[in-house]
């Protein structure tokens, strides 16, 4: 019988730095009580550019999604290495 779990990324998202044009994105992953990762992705309207809100919200949370992947594959490859005692080669990003 298979084991199902749910793992969550809770997202936080503040568009009120920089009056406006800054927006910054958590994401936080806490699937174990022993392992929670948190990370934080910004995206900045360039001056001359229109300040749209939408595209600045979906910028900083992909980046902030990116980031808690890699810090995911991270924390793989270092359990793998703890658990066989190998270094692991084909997981790096």
């Amino acid at each position: 019988m298979a084991h199902e779990e749910t793992w969550n990324v809770h997202l936080s998202i503040d568009s009120e730095q920089d009056g406006g044009r800054m927006t910054r994105a958590e994401a936080r992953l806490e699937d174990r009580p022993d392992t929670v990762l948190v990370t934080e992705g910004v995206a900045r309207a360039h001056p001359s550019d229109e300040n749209v809100p939408d595209i600045g919200r979906e910028l900083a949370v992909a980046r902030a999604l990116s980031e808690l992947s890699h810090q995911l594959l991270h924390t793989t490859v270092q359990d793998i290495e703890a658990h066989t005692q190998e270094r692991v080669t084909r997981l790096r990003p």
